[in-house]
């Protein structure tokens, strides 16, 4: 992988100045989950972030998303 995994939220926010591909969203994803989990965070409370309505995805893409996370929680465990 050509990112490493963010270690902080502020790693995760720095993402936001690379250009999107694939592997900066697995880096990103891996990193939310690493970051919840050491907060003592359970899947389903980042899910239910995942899911909380915002202004960015839609109900679909939220579920879609919440999906993505719950595969790679379970695969990153």
């Amino acid at each position: 992988m050509n990112y490493p995994i963010p270690a902080s939220p502020q790693e995760v926010a720095a993402l936001r100045q690379k250009p999107v591909d694939e592997e900066l969203v697995a880096a990103a994803i891996a990193g939310v989950i690493n970051i919840s989990r050491s907060q003592g965070k359970s899947l389903e409370q980042l899910t239910a972030e995942v899911l909380a309505d915002d202004r960015l995805l839609d109900l679909q893409q939220r579920r879609w998303l919440k999906d993505v996370v719950t595969q790679a929680w379970e695969s990153l465990t």
